[in-house]
């Protein structure tokens, strides 16, 4: 017996899917907080390794959090910059650019994960393997994260920037010492929505055996 509901026509949600953007230009307007939770509540019902749900969020909404986020996070950008002699004209470019956008985007959403509840092997190549999976959970919940928001009306952008400053994101947000930063989204009212962008072509990236 087919479980698909009639009243919803799979091309109308196909292209749904197809017209999220990375948004990275946002209206200063506030995201309500009953969508906040409405896409939150939708985000975690991704899928994910033995149901262990390993995604946390740390929303950051007040002008003080972020730009106390941002600062953090600037100084560790610039230390790498410096370590790669990067011309300091340019450092300061990337830098102000890196903190602006936090500053500027109403919601800030830190995508984090926690081992805490999954399996524990003796052996380091499960260890590493149960590692992946949960990574590919909180990935999933990020993306369907991304869909939710999309479906109020809400442009987002994920930046992968924490991955190089876990620590100072973690310290910055006075986050659970298990809790491990992989990426952050920007979220808002879009003020620019960009135009798509080349996919490859299905032949490229399929193969059927």
């Amino acid at each position: 017996m087919s479980t698909r509901d009639s009243s919803h026509d799979p091309n109308n949600l196909h292209h749904f899917l197809k017209t999220r953007r990375s948004v990275r230009q946002f209206q200063a307007e506030p995201v309500p907080e009953d969508v906040v939770h409405r896409i939150l509540d939708t985000a975690r019902f991704a899928p994910s390794a033995h149901n262990r749900q390993p995604w946390r969020f740390a929303v950051v909404v007040t002008p003080g959090e972020k730009t106390c986020l941002a600062a953090a996070m600037a100084a560790e950008f610039r230390r790498d910059l410096e370590k790669d002699a990067v011309p300091e004209e340019e450092i300061e470019k990337m830098v102000s650019r890196s903190i602006m956008r936090i500053e500027q985007a109403p919601l800030v959403m830190i995508l984090c994960m926690t081992m805490s509840e999954m399996d524990r092997y003796p052996d380091r190549k499960r260890n590493r393997a149960e590692f992946r999976m949960a990574l590919q959970s909180v990935a999933l919940a990020g993306g369907q994260l991304l869909l939710a928001a999309h479906a109020e009306g809400l442009g987002g952008v994920w930046v992968c920037a924490p991955l190089f400053a876990q620590e100072i994101v973690r310290q910055a947000l006075d986050l659970p010492v298990d809790w491990e930063p992989q990426g952050m989204i920007l979220l808002g009212y879009p003020d620019v929505t960009p135009a798509v962008r080349s996919r490859k072509s299905l032949d490229e990236v399929v193969v059927f055996r």
